[in-house]
């Protein structure tokens, strides 16, 4: 017999609406166990279906660190108002906490670890069931340390950035500095020796290009070996001390650089990593006016 007790401990493990919790049990007898794994079926089928057609590009960026060990990753639903929730605050956490204990190293091996006696592709799929939006797991890695390194992390605005570094040296209070500097001014290199060949080279070229056509518009144009000896170097100087943390200004005083800010304070730095909620995807854009005016009939 299905009774209001046997429906509530469902509703309690699975937070589906009463009325699957009945028709769960009912079409397994009233057992419990089988109940949940039907529920999760139906979730995970809901769940796959939504992800057809529907876009993630909001959500939070997260972190979880054990020992010498931090994993990161982002996780992302279909609106923001959707990642404030606490379930999928709550979903946040499991995922760091399983992924720090588990061998994964990227996206791929994460979806496939097993928690709960499943993968957490499909936990991940059952809370978007119960959530009633497409949730996507992506950018997941590692970051690994030595005894003598410290990590230092920072989340913006609850983890729509999020920055971790790794710095030689003790001090948690620099590398909590360091994160946050690379949160708020998204350096791409640690330093000038960080950046590929075949990057520089292209940045090069595009500011060589750039000076020669400037050159023809002047007024008194200069010979071209002066462009390519003397403007291009400092030009690509200016741009790489842009995109390098150890020579950008320290965000905190920047009368020093982010490499005599650490020095100083006898550190350095090995390694970081930033994220920023939904880079790389591409965000549906609606016109909103015309679909209320098609969905009123104006359109015809």
């Amino acid at each position: 017999m299905i009774n209001a007790q046997l429906i509530k401990q469902l509703r309690d493990l699975t937070q589906a609406g009463m009325l699957d919790c009945k028709k769960a049990l009912e079409a397994n007898d009233g057992n419990v166990e089988k109940a949940v794994v039907w529920l999760r079926e139906k979730g995970i089928a809901k769940a796959e279906k939504k992800a057809a057609s529907r876009v993630a590009a909001e959500g939070l960026c997260s972190y979880a660190i054990s020992g010498n060990k931090a994993v990161y990753f982002e996780l992302n639903s279909e609106t923001d108002f959707v990642a404030k929730n606490e379930k999928f605050v709550n979903l946040v956490n499991k995922i760091g906490e399983t992924l720090v204990n588990s061998n994964a190293t990227n996206t791929e091996e994460a979806l496939n670890v097993m928690v709960d006696g499943t993968t957490l592709a499909n936990v991940i799929l059952q809370n978007a069931g119960v959530i009633g939006e497409k949730i996507s797991l992506r950018r997941v890695g590692v970051l690994t340390k030595n005894d003598d390194e410290v990590f230092g992390a920072y989340k913006h605005n609850g983890g729509n950035i999020l920055s971790l570094v790794v710095l030689k040296g003790n001090d948690e209070v620099v590398a909590k500095d360091v994160a946050m500097h690379v949160a708020a001014q998204a350096p791409t290199y640690v330093s000038k020796k960080d950046i590929p060949a075949e990057a520089l080279a292209k940045e090069e070229e595009i500011i060589l290009q750039t000076a020669l056509n400037e050159n023809k518009q002047a007024a008194k144009p200069k010979p071209e070996n002066i462009i390519k000896e003397k403007i291009v170097p400092g030009r690509l100087e200016k741009e790489l001390k842009d995109i390098c943390l150890l020579s950008q200004p320290f965000v905190k005083n920047p009368d020093q650089t982010v490499e005599q800010y650490v020095a100083a304070n006898k550190s350095s730095v090995v390694t970081f990593v930033r994220l920023r909620v939904g880079e790389g995807i591409e965000k549906e854009t609606v016109d909103f006016a015309a679909e209320v005016a098609a969905q009123a009939g104006l359109n015809k």
